[in-house]
């Protein structure tokens, strides 16, 4: 992510952005993955796209949404999500990011051992009207493993309940004031019971 990140600059396309994203992870022993992403001017969000939709030319003043979906040596898939601004990030912009960082540690909160997924579901759902943000729609929050995606799926129609050796990835994401607002990383076990981040990237928005 950070190698990828560091190459967003006007005349660049998209893919060549997701391609450094690519060998980066293969050089470190990746062999599978996903390298999503989009550039697209304030008041215009986009969400990241695959390869066949990258080939926009990044421009001054640009957002960049970056997500990165791949398998390490072992096998294991863990994703990691950013936005990027070519110039300062947008004072709204900054804030909704925070509030998507608050929102996506309350999720990851409310995932203890033995509760439902779809309890938290409604609880993250609850928090977000309570904040006068969309309600969630999609799959935000999901187990992974040697799967992209695995269960439990935190939405309103999963079964299962929480166990403590889940690998959890957590990506709220929605759309306000001509913004896409979203964070994502992978979160393992604790040992108060909870689960805790294993990205070292930092939780903010890349300012190019």
């Amino acid at each position: 992510m950070e190698a990828a990140l560091a190459a967003v600059e006007p005349g660049r396309r998209d893919s060549e952005i997701a391609a450094i994203a690519r060998h980066a992870c293969e050089e470190l022993g990746s062999e599978q993955g996903v390298y999503l992403c989009a550039s697209s001017p304030p008041g215009e969000p986009a969400a990241p796209a695959p390869a066949h939709l990258q080939h926009r030319i990044i421009r001054e003043g640009d957002v960049f949404a970056m997500l990165v979906e791949s398998n390490g040596p072992g096998g294991m898939f863990t994703e990691l999500g950013r936005s990027c601004v070519v110039g300062p990030a947008p004072q709204q912009l900054a804030e909704e990011f925070a509030f998507a960082v608050e929102a996506q540690r309350l999720c990851v909160d409310l995932l203890r051992p033995g509760v439902p997924a779809s309890e938290v579901f409604a609880e993250y759902n609850a928090f977000l009207r309570g904040n006068g943000r969309p309600e969630e729609q999609r799959l935000h929050s999901h187990g992974q493993g040697y799967d992209m995606v695995e269960r439990p799926l935190v939405r309103s129609d999963e079964t299962i309940v929480v166990h403590e050796d889940h690998s959890i990835s957590c990506h709220p994401t929605y759309v306000r004031g001509g913004f896409l607002c979203w964070v994502c990383d992978n979160f393992l076990a604790a040992a108060d019971g909870g689960f805790e981040r294993i990205h070292r990237f930092p939780q903010r928005i890349v300012e190019r």
